[in-house]
């Protein structure tokens, strides 16, 4: 594969930018964006080699788009329209099951691959990118039968180079699990933050309190709004189901410590730590 359209030059496509230059250093990377500023910065940090537009996808031998779902969902059609038969076209959305429908009557829906590398951190924009962000994660294929074969072949020999794990998964389930390990996350540290402002307001102590868990837990908070909302928008009936089940959890823990049952709360506590045995086994 030689053109590499990248569609959003944020971290993800930056970072995607920059693994595809160091494995295939022969590529020519284009960067699509409604940023001119991110454009200019992607060209400026070496992240992409020039600049271009959707109507010169037709060139493209790969498209990565890495755009907030809500604008994929829009946006995808239009692509598939432009891109030639030789195109694949990937997209890195957190949800998935809108997305494969958006285009599922689509003509060319057998140039698109339904992808969800699980990685990130949570920075954003072309200097957020980084090297080898991909390498040892995994990149969830969805719907990979509806895709021509030599194109899914193409693409997942690339992710294989890069370094990424693959896992083949519906929609339908991609979305309901990513709802628990993901979306519930970021909505936990950004109510944790918000809860922590609002105590400030009386309380600026306890910044000066704050040690490393709480640096970690809310870490997530500090993700774009304008990307996780869509993702909230577009997985709301998933993401609400884990919500009330969180919520549960958390009322009962409440439960335990008003009723001074505190060998509950080290029980709750211990049978909870097999968390780590099953992240340790992913590793």
């Amino acid at each position: 594969m030689k053109n590499i359209y990248i569609i959003g030059v944020g971290l993800i496509g930056g970072s995607f930018a920059l693994d595809v230059k160091k494995t295939i250093p022969s590529s020519v990377i284009y960067g699509i964006d409604t940023n001119e500023t991110h454009l200019d910065e992607a060209i400026e940090l070496g992240i992409i080699d020039h600049k271009a537009e959707i109507k010169d996808l037709n060139n493209a031998d790969l498209v990565w788009i890495a755009i907030p779902v809500d604008a994929t969902i829009e946006l995808l059609p239009k692509i598939l329209d432009e891109v030639s038969d030789k195109t694949v076209v990937v997209d890195a959305g957190s949800i998935k099951e809108d997305i494969c429908l958006a285009v599922k009557e689509h003509p060319k829906r057998r140039n698109f691959l339904a992808a969800h590398p699980i990685a990130g951190t949570e920075f954003s924009g072309p200097k957020a990118a980084i090297n080898e962000l991909y390498k040892n994660k995994t990149n969830i294929i969805c719907e990979v039968e509806e895709t021509a074969f030599k194109l899914q072949e193409k693409a997942l020999k690339l992710f294989s180079d890069i370094g990424m794990r693959i896992r083949y998964m519906n929609p339908k389930a991609h979305d309901k699990h990513i709802a628990y390990v993901s979306h519930l996350s970021h909505i936990s540290s950004f109510m944790l933050g918000k809860t922590v402002i609002e105590k400030e307001k009386n309380e600026r102590d306890i910044f000066d309190m704050a040690g490393s868990g709480f640096e970690s837990t809310v870490r997530l908070a500090k993700s774009s709004p304008a990307m996780w909302t869509p993702i909230f928008k577009q997985n709301k009936s998933n993401v609400i189901e884990t919500l009330e089940e969180y919520i549960q959890n958390l009322k009962h823990f409440k439960s335990l410590m008003e009723n001074d049952d505190f060998e509950a709360v080290f029980d709750e506590m211990e049978t909870t730590n097999h968390i780590k045995d099953i992240l340790n086994g992913i590793q």
